[in-house]
């Protein structure tokens, strides 16, 4: 599972029939600090996610799947949380 930061919505009007009714959403894998870390994603948005929200994405593609109800859809990743807050303890103690 990783941190990331929705950067945009992605639009088909044709697409695997498993997808219909389905938001698909690009995004960035983020570090806690909000920093970027690797290239942005395509994943489903599983909750109702919107453009800005810091979210957790799993990005297994069976494990995905799995959430999908149906282990045969053809996706990476899915958007399973919306972050309210991160709080981070000081590892240095």
């Amino acid at each position: 599972m990783i941190l990331a930061k929705v950067t945009g919505n992605v639009v088909s009007t044709c697409k695997e029939p498993k997808f219909l009714g389905k938001k698909l959403l690009m995004v960035q894998p983020i570090n806690p600090d909000g920093t970027r870390s690797g290239e942005e994603i395509l994943a489903v948005d599983h909750i109702g996610s919107g453009a800005g929200e810091t979210v957790l994405v799993i990005n297994e593609g069976s494990v995905a799947a799995e959430l999908m109800n149906d282990p045969a859809v053809p996706l990476q990743a899915v958007i399973v949380a919306i972050v309210d807050e991160i709080e981070l303890v000081d590892r240095r103690e």
